[in-house]
């Protein structure tokens, strides 16, 4: 009995639109066998999720869909509504990318777990409970008992991505579709969600569609990749001879576009794939990748067909034998490391605390107005900024990394007084802001400015591009009103946009090109400090790698310094002069970037370091570091280290009473820790890897 748990053949899919049928999918196969892992890949818009949706079923009625779908030699195209139903859940399981919208705010973690197994098999709601516990421990969820009686918005980002999966496998799949799992996980979240995927499908047996633009994922978790482009299936092989040794030129360009974990790395710029993606109402003949293929030749005007190579792969392209390596961007004469030349802001023991209510707190009664009883929730301490001492100097790009919920984003955001600091000071240029009233932040606003994460939700939609830039423009510069938008345009073109793009609105952008309009307004301002905030960690490969450049340059041309947030070590390490490494409100180290990437350095960079999936075969790194645990510290164990709770080398007490103290391995250079520098220094190195050309 063949061991194929789901079969797609010729896979078709059309829309019906205003501008003409747009073609999604175009003869996209594939198959997934029991305990394989197949890792569909490639940039927004080239199908990936719409082969998800085809296979569960879940197309809009605009959708034509012909081929070939078969789960366990049972066809899906074409089976009645009601019998793809009882399939979904029950035999193919799906993740979605975002738990935040795929969990029901209103019931409890219990109902939603149980909800399958009501469904499905008729259990009864107590017998569905204690199977729902069962499922969200075998997730690794801590206490799972507990778990089922609490509200989505009580777990953490990486827990709630652990009760989709729960719920995802609650009734025993053959098949689990996961569709960007980890998207917006930070890596020691990521490297934990992955580890749970390939224990559950190696003791279950299941068959895995990994859907994702992150090749290190890939690398860490698929056996077999198939990259999509257009619509169109171009490559698919085992993950070694894909990543290791590309065959299509899209292939090729998208591991390009990643930057560097590496010292090597800061020498030379991103290469990114030039061009747009193709309009797919209207799809070229030939070769649906020639405009942007850097190795375009007559020929690839023609259809092309996909055909297998020596090592077994199958490649849409005539000349894949004889192919060189991507073309390598230029060389970055000023990297690695920027002289500053001065301080333009500094920070003094800043101090952000948020109140909130307690996680099983309850209620208090208190007397108001000391006579009437009246009830209180009770709240809790959150110390997002505790006591942060920072400098970013002239023309300086300093890196704030850590995990999801460190407080990287506040501090961001108190520096520039969109949150008003509890205490301690903020300095810029040497005129202290801190405790600026609003009325007198004009000159802050004009000189300070922020990239948000989110272009979609920082434009207003009802805008036009043009207008969103001139109103930045029209509050904090002189340019006349007859020679705004002329301005504007001038923006729009300095971050790479055509002019006409100002009567655009931004529903008629890609991510990529929201995002470069958040930076045109972010310099309409003509400001000396920008706050990045996750800028990219909502695009694909090759669009970071244009904003990534872009950035670069606007520093260089402008003397900008950015203060820039990521949880993405890869992207700090490329664009930044020095890191912090921020945990729980805290610096735990900060220093040069190419100190901070290597050996000494404080367990909790280790941890990070070692999470980090990198893209080739053969440059992974050793056994990663596990935390203990995924919680910040209470209040009551603030006292000392906030990193003990966690800490695979904390020395007990004195980590859990005494604060760390501040040891200098190299000037400029400071880790926050009681081990002592020969110990930091004998830590295992994480070997991180140079760079090497691509083939």
């Amino acid at each position: 009995m063949s061991d194929i748990l789901l079969e797609i053949e010729n896979l078709d899919l059309a829309y019906d639109t205003p501008r003409g049928t747009l073609k999604a999918l175009d003869g996209v196969g594939m198959s997934i066998r029991a305990g394989e892992t197949v890792a569909v890949v490639g940039e927004s818009g080239s199908g990936k999720s719409t082969v998800a949706l085809s296979v569960m079923g879940l197309l809009g009625s605009e959708a034509t869909l012909s081929g070939s779908i078969r789960y366990q030699g049972r066809e899906l195209v074409g089976m009645p509504a009601e019998a793809r139903r009882l399939l979904r859940g029950r035999a193919i399981g799906m993740v979605f990318q975002d738990p935040f919208t795929s969990l029901n705010p209103s019931l409890t973690i219990g109902e939603q777990v149980s909800e399958p197994l009501v469904f499905h098999h008729g259990m009864d709601k107590r017998a569905a409970l204690e199977r729902s516990i069962a499922a969200l421990g075998e997730v690794g969820l801590p206490d799972p008992a507990a778990l089922v009686t609490v509200y989505p918005h009580q777990l953490s980002g990486g827990m709630q991505q652990r009760v989709l999966i729960a719920t995802a496998i609650v009734c025993d799949p053959k098949v689990l579709i996961l569709d960007e799992p980890t998207t917006a996980l930070d890596v020691t979240v990521e490297a934990q969600i992955l580890d749970l995927l390939d224990r559950l499908r190696r003791d279950r047996g299941l068959g895995m569609m990994f859907i994702t633009h992150n090749l290190g994922v890939v690398n860490r978790i698929a056996d077999t990749v198939c990259v999509l482009y257009a619509g169109r299936l171009i490559e698919r092989g085992a993950k070694n001879a894909v990543l290791g040794a590309p065959a299509h030129p899209y292939t090729k360009g998208l591991l390009a576009s990643l930057p560097k974990l590496s010292d090597a790395g800061r020498t030379r710029r991103i290469a990114p794939i030039p061009g747009r993606f193709p309009d797919l109402t209207e799809p070229p003949e030939g070769c649906v990748f020639a405009d942007r293929c850097p190795f375009v030749e007559a020929r690839c005007r023609e259809p092309q067909a996909l055909a297998a190579i020596d090592d077994g792969r199958l490649v849409r392209c005539w000349k894949s034998d004889d192919l060189p390596g991507w073309p390598e961007a230029a060389a970055v004469a000023r990297r690695p490391g920027r002289s500053r030349s001065g301080t333009l802001l500094r920070t003094d023991r800043l101090t952000k605390v948020f109140r909130r209510g307690k996680i099983g707190g309850g209620i208090e009664w208190k007397r108001k107005f000391g006579v009437f009883p009246w009830p209180e929730t009770r709240t809790e301490a959150v110390n997002a900024v505790d006591g942060i001492s920072l400098e970013v100097g002239r023309g300086e790009v300093v890196g704030l990394v850590g995990e999801s919920g460190s407080g990287k984003s506040t501090f961001g955001r108190t520096v520039l007084r969109l949150t008003n600091p509890t205490s301690g000071g903020i300095t810029l240029d040497g005129d202290e802001i801190a405790d600026k009233p609003e009325q007198e932040l004009g000159s802050l606003r004009k000189r300070a400015q922020i990239v948000f994460q989110n272009p979609d939700s920082s434009l207003n939609s009802r805008r036009r591009v043009g207008d969103a830039i001139a109103r930045a423009v029209s509050l904090h510069t002189n340019v006349p009103a007859h020679r705004r938008r002329e301005h504007c345009e001038d923006l729009l073109d300095r971050v790479g946009l055509p002019r006409g793009y100002y009567d655009r609105y931004p529903h008629q952008l890609s991510g990529g090109e929201k995002q470069r309009v958040g930076i045109a307004r972010a310099i309409a301002t003509e400001p000396e400090f920008i706050v990045c905030d996750e800028p990219v960690s909502a695009l694909d490969v090759s669009v970071q790698a244009t904003v990534l450049n872009l950035l670069d340059d606007l520093r260089d041309e402008l003397g900008l310094s950015y203060l820039f947030i990521s949880h993405d070590l890869s992207v700090v390490a490329y664009i930044a002069d020095r890191i912090a490494v921020m945990y729980s409100g805290r610096i735990c180290e900060v220093g040069p970037t190419e100190a901070v990437l290597q050996p000494p350095y404080h367990p909790y960079t280790e941890a990070l370091l070692s999470a980090v999936p990198l893209p080739t075969p053969g440059e992974e790194f050793g056994e990663r570091v596990k935390l203990r645990g995924d919680r910040p510290p209470s209040a009551s164990e603030r006292t000392g280290c906030p990193f003990h709770t966690r800490c695979p080398r904390s020395l007990g007490a004195l980590c859990e009473t005494t604060p760390p103290p501040v040891i200098e391995p190299a000037p400029g250079h400071r880790i926050a820790c009681h081990l002592d520098i020969g110990e930091l220094n004998s830590l295992p190195p994480l070997q991180i890897p140079r760079t090497r050309k691509a083939s």
